[in-house]
């Protein structure tokens, strides 16, 4: 759809405006906007185009319109000028992350919620886990006479354990003798290869004892499976009942947040960097009021980490998109530092 220079710049001021209001705009606040002269009659006409297009609406009887998710479409595409992130405002995010030898999980957790309150939307965090990752070793830690806690540590440095009540009297021998036996069929093994056939191999490899390390043996393999499953966090879900346009989805919305892989599911299929996607575009009934922006980053060479932002469709994109941008990238290299020490 091509537009003049003016046309461009009237959609651009009232899509900026209603960002900031969240009000229908007239010609003559538009006309106070513009960096050219133009009269309200020019200006109304070029809005009267503009609504025919399908890029502006009328909610309601009023001098003023409000742009339309096919104008916002228009403008993302073609008249948006990406915000940059001003040296205090890095310093600000990276002050977030300050933190000595942080845990992968809790960084993750944590990062969703300074997003949250940063951007006031639903935040979504989640990794994929390369497949070049192993067991790097095993542990067994005594707790009482009749529990243990089992411990995985994967090569990417994520760290799982569990608490496991035992059929046996638990002894510094029994742990030693089983840590040792575990790393040597499972140290170096990819977490895809942690499959339950295999783990019923090992269990077999240790004959009599079989039965008395089956529990510990089931809880390695819930752990490996939970580590190649990924980190998924998702926060900052009642920061949509503060956007009137959003009251009557809030609910269908707090449904489908509730469900983690039908919001798993929203991320794109094919390769991306940034994908925005605004109300109608989206392909859940839930989310036709809103926009939601995906960003990848990297953790080491590998692009396995995702970043969420859902909320009205009435976001200051610029700003948004740059944040969010510089926040998924700092959080990348701190995770990348972490997971090689």
């Amino acid at each position: 759809m091509e537009l003049d220079i003016r046309k461009q710049k009237i959609l651009k001021a009232i899509i900026e405006e209603y960002n900031a209001t969240g009000e229908p705009v007239g010609s003559k606040r538009i006309c106070s906007l513009l960096d050219v002269a133009v009269s309200p009659a020019t200006v109304r006409n070029d809005m009267a185009t503009l609504f025919e297009r399908g890029l502006l609406e009328q909610p309601y009887t009023s001098a003023g319109r409000v742009p339309s998710h096919l104008g916002y479409r228009y403008y993302l595409n073609n008249l948006l000028a990406e915000g940059f992130v001003a040296s205090r405002e890095q310093a600000d995010i990276e002050a977030m992350f300050n933190v000595v030898n942080p845990d992968p999980d809790r960084l993750l957790a944590d990062a969703a919620l300074v997003l949250a309150n940063f951007t006031r939307c639903v935040t979504i965090f989640s990794t994929n886990t390369p497949k070049s990752v192993c067991v790097k070793r095993v542990e067994l830690i005594p707790a009482t006479e009749t529990t243990v806690v089992i411990m995985v540590i994967a090569s990417n440095g994520v760290i799982k354990n569990k608490v496991c009540r035992v059929r046996f009297q638990v002894s510094p021998r029994i742990c030693e003798f089983f840590t040792s036996y575990a790393n040597s069929r499972l140290s170096g093994k990819s977490l895809n290869e942690i499959t339950s056939s295999y783990i019923h191999s090992v269990a077999n490899g240790m004959e009599e004892y079989a039965k008395m390390f089956d529990s510990l043996l089931i809880a390695i393999y819930e752990l490996c499976k939970e580590i190649n499953d990924g980190q998924f966090y998702i926060r900052g879900e009642t920061n949509l009942l503060s956007y009137k346009e959003l009251k009557e989805d809030a609910g269908d919305l707090l449904i489908l947040l509730d469900k983690k892989q039908q919001v798993l599911d929203l991320i794109p299929k094919e390769p991306f960097e940034i994908k925005v996607t605004v109300g109608k575009e989206n392909n859940r009934m839930e989310l036709s009021n809103s926009s939601v922006l995906f960003v990848k980053y990297k953790i080491g060479e590998e692009q396995c980490g995702t970043i969420g932002v859902i909320g009205p469709v009435r976001l200051n994109y610029a700003k948004l998109i740059a944040h969010t941008r510089y926040f998924a990238h700092t959080l990348g290299e701190l995770l990348t530092d972490t997971l090689n020490h």
